[in-house]
């Protein structure tokens, strides 16, 4: 038996993570307290501090600071245990050269409080980042010389990491051997990568601990499995067998086919898959039914709900797909108002089987209103060639292919064209808010949550390279449509200050507009917040396509 546990707690506004590695014969555990790595080998034995340089804000151990956090680890801790726990990799990243974004949290106190937060900017420091590995038994601590890295153990004493350089366009991975207690590299792989915008797959080594297997673009830019070799390797015969067990079956699409059109997998190290109920499990037990919701049941029968209709669309000599949720009894001889909800930032999909009950679905069923979404240039699941678009062209091709869109739309012919409206949250409002700064007279309103105004506002993962991909630039155009721009004041990660810019060029350009600011609230706009917003929301689309 050998678990991995891994827990964040946040206390008194310092973080403690804590990870355990357990087998039959010894638990150890580790865990990240104000910046810097301890080690309990046993229960009752005191704490052994690996690191003693963490500080706040400056000096990281063990856990990433916000853009790691963020864009490259998209997770809130930066530890990795060896197979077999002897040894533990952790991440150092020195963010002293880091500049500081500063911003008010206002709480219930008479004076505010500063937030300080180390946020690298377009063309501004990153952090120093660098991979340590602790022996546990001995607490010696040696560096593996590489810089961004993304970590896999493939035995106790071989490790492989990957880095990239900062236009995330060149990559290599290198395997790492533990000898005479200091870790010696070579690199097995480099290339031209393709990284843009999201983290490498990481390598999944086979038996002889070499030669792995990746996920990476073949000559035509889609993504399979490679196998890959190093050293001196001669030609041999790849052979894949398949074991002998019955015929792949789908358990759950025999009575509704037509419901069973997203899915999603997860395999855990010896590939017993993760368990929801007891029917796919592969055993059965005997259940007493605790409620069969009839009255829940009764009610549904009532209620009138929206349906989702995929297609696609031709666009800039790409098919490219398109989602629209339809309201209940739809009519194609009536005329809708038309609500694009919009994303479209790099390697992002809005169109896809999952089923949902969202915002969209109240808009359909209750309002009336057809809700429709696109993948255009930048967007993943399509090919590198789409995908990679907007490497270096941000607020180009993605904007106009939205409003492209939309008039494809307007010309199936069911689609009241002076009802047309576009909301988006994050880069979603960034591409919203350009969208209705164009100029085109295909919007009447829109929405913008959480969006950026300036790229060189935002983090330095982002690249600044085209002139027109600023909303404030195009502030004299919003004079023609009804804009709602929506920010959280404490947002760490599109900050404040965007929506400021935005307001402030809107204001210089006598242009009337509608805001909503919530207090304390960071990019998700959770608690009481979340719910506020939607309700908002809707009463600004109800006035905009005059419904009563």
């Amino acid at each position: 038996l050998s678990l991995k546990s891994t827990v964040c707690v946040n206390s008194n506004n310092s973080y403690l993570i804590i990870s355990k590695h357990i087998d039959m014969t010894a638990v150890v555990e580790a865990f990240i307290w104000k910046n810097n790595v301890y080690l309990k080998l046993e229960p009752y034995q005191d704490y052994l501090q690996v690191t003693t340089n963490g500080k706040k804000n400056e000096i990281y151990n063990g856990i990433p600071d916000w853009v790691y956090e963020e864009e490259v680890f998209s997770s809130t801790y930066g530890i990795w245990w060896s197979p077999g726990g002897q040894f533990l990799a952790y991440v150092f990243l020195n963010d002293t050269a880091v500049e500081r974004i500063e911003y008010s949290y206002y709480g219930n106190d008479q004076y505010p409080k500063t937030v300080v937060i180390p946020y690298p900017k377009a063309n501004s420091t990153i952090p120093i980042v660098k991979l340590f590995v602790v022996e546990t038994t001995s607490n010696v601590t040696s560096e593996v010389t590489v810089p961004d890295i993304i970590v896999t153990w493939v035995t106790d004493e071989r490790i492989a990491v990957q880095w990239t350089n900062r236009s995330q366009n060149y990559g290599i991975i290198q395997i790492c051997d533990y000898v005479a207690s200091d870790w010696n590299c070579s690199q097995v792989y480099n290339a031209q990568l393709c990284l843009r915008f999201y983290s490498p797959f990481p390598p999944h080594f086979t038996g002889d601990n070499e030669s792995f297997y990746k996920i990476l673009s073949d000559r035509n830019g889609y993504k399979h499995i490679h196998y890959l070799t190093s050293g001196k390797v001669r030609d041999f015969p790849l052979k894949f067998t398949k074991p002998p067990t019955l015929k792949p079956q789908c358990m759950t699409c025999n009575t509704r086919r037509e419901r069973c059109k997203y899915n999603s997998a997860y395999f855990s190290k010896n590939s017993l898959p993760k368990c929801f109920n007891n029917i796919l499990c592969g055993f059965f037990l005997e259940l007493r039914i605790l409620e069969e919701n009839k009255e829940l049941e009764e009610i549904l029968k009532d209620i009138q709900m929206p349906t989702v209709k995929q297609g696609n669309i031709q666009v800039a000599g790409f098919k490219l797909w398109y989602q629209m949720t339809l309201p209940p009894s739809f009519d194609k001889s009536k005329k809708y108002p038309l609500l694009i909800d919009v994303y479209a930032g790099p390697c992002s999909q809005k169109v896809d089987y999952r089923f949902r009950l969202n915002w969209a679905s109240y808009l359909a069923s209750t309002e009336k209103i057809i809700v429709a979404s696109f993948d255009g240039r930048g967007s993943g699941y399509q090919g590198d060639r789409i995908m990679h678009a907007l490497y270096r062209r941000l607020g180009t091709y993605e904007v106009e292919d939205q409003i492209t869109a939309a008039r494809k739309f307007i010309d199936m012919g069911f689609i009241d064209k002076k009802r047309v409206a576009i909301w988006g949250w994050s880069y979603g409002g960034y591409v919203t808010s350009m969208v209705l700064g164009s100029g085109s007279g295909v919007f009447k309103c829109g929405i913008a949550v959480a969006p950026v105004s300036k790229w060189e506002y935002y983090a330095a993962i982002i690249f600044l390279f085209q002139q027109n991909s600023t909303v404030t630039e195009r502030a004299a155009n919003f004079k023609s449509v009804n804009y709602l721009l929506i920010h959280g004041t404490a947002d760490d990660n599109v900050h404040f200050q965007q929506a400021a810019q935005i307001s402030k060029a809107l204001v210089d350009e006598n242009v009337d507009f509608e805001t909503m600011w919530y207090t304390d609230k960071d990019h998700g706009l959770d608690g009481s917040a979340h719910r506020h917003v939607y309700i908002h929301m809707s009463h600004f689309l109800k006035q905009c396509f005059s419904l009563s």
